[in-house]
């Protein structure tokens, strides 16, 4: 049970006492706060533990949801811009109540239909969410706790002549160069990635693979789990152009060659000039 409401995030509160206009949850410093009837249902009861989230309503008053957003407080989402307004903006982010965008957290006056990636922010003056599409200044460059190889959650940015740009961990900016890139990416997309560099202006570089011995694993991984799903044969092989190679395994001509070379020795695959196969 969560010791206090955090507005923008996930609580575990009790519900406290019922009332026409729903359940009112409480945390261990007694304060409480309404789960509306429309998240109610006959199977929660006084004394139970509820996982909610906390967000502001209509008038800015804190209410809980059993629903999630996209992302939440001081996290990174890809939402689309459903309103525009004189005093800024609105975006959908998962939940019944779009989440405003101030003018001064713009990037560019946003239009209708636009979607970018946005940071779920608390304007300190309302206490209130917002996003914001300007979210440089939230980012770190505090990096002493990061190390090559180190596995982190990624969402992409946006992409440039050089690659994408991703923020890191909700927390740092980084970048994957295109000809490191063997699969498709798109704005918005979570996955897991790896940092490759840590550069002295304590901006990532990003490796969608691990690096080095942990690199060649997963070339192997990856090869495998390609043939299996595609029935064990697949009519590709080290012959093949790297355009295919790509397409078909998301990995370069070089890496597939190799574990292809290893998989073959291991007995694992037969190649042959039509293709390749698993034994």
């Amino acid at each position: 049970m969560n010791e206090k409401i955090e507005l923008g995030k996930i609580n575990f509160l009790e519900v406290d006492r019922k009332s026409d206009h729903g359940l009112y949850l409480v945390a261990s410093d007694g304060d409480d706060v309404l789960l509306p009837n429309a998240y109610v249902d006959e199977s929660m009861q006084i004394g139970d533990l509820l996982e909610v989230f906390v967000y502001n309503d209509s008038e800015d008053r804190y209410v809980a949801t059993t629903l999630q957003p996209k992302a939440m407080l001081d996290e990174f989402g890809y939402f689309e811009v459903v309103s525009v307004e004189n005093f800024g903006a609105f975006v959908n982010w998962g939940l019944p109540k779009d989440l405003f965008v101030p003018k001064k957290f713009q990037r560019i006056p946003l239009e209708v239909g636009m979607k970018f990636v946005f940071r779920v922010c608390l304007d300190e003056d309302s206490d209130r969410l917002i996003a914001a599409h300007k979210y440089n200044k939230f980012l770190s460059k505090d990096t002493h706790k990061l190390k090559p190889n180190q596995q982190v959650k990624i969402i992409v940015r946006e992409k440039t002549p050089l690659g994408y740009k991703v923020i890191v961990d909700n927390l740092y900016e980084g970048m994957i160069y295109h000809n490191e890139i063997f699969e498709t990416l798109w704005i918005g997309q979570k996955k897991t990635a790896y940092v490759k560099t840590i550069r002295a202006d304590k901006k990532l570089d990003i490796s969608l693979q691990p690096i080095g011995k942990d690199n060649k694993e997963s070339a192997l991984y990856r090869v495998q789990k390609v043939l299996k799903s595609n029935g064990g044969r697949m009519s590709c092989n080290s012959k093949s152009s790297p355009e295919l190679i790509k397409e078909l395994f998301g990995l370069s001509k070089k890496s597939f060659k190799s574990a292809l070379s290893e998989l073959k020795e291991k007995n694992i695959v037969e190649v042959y000039e039509g293709g390749i196969c698993l034994k």
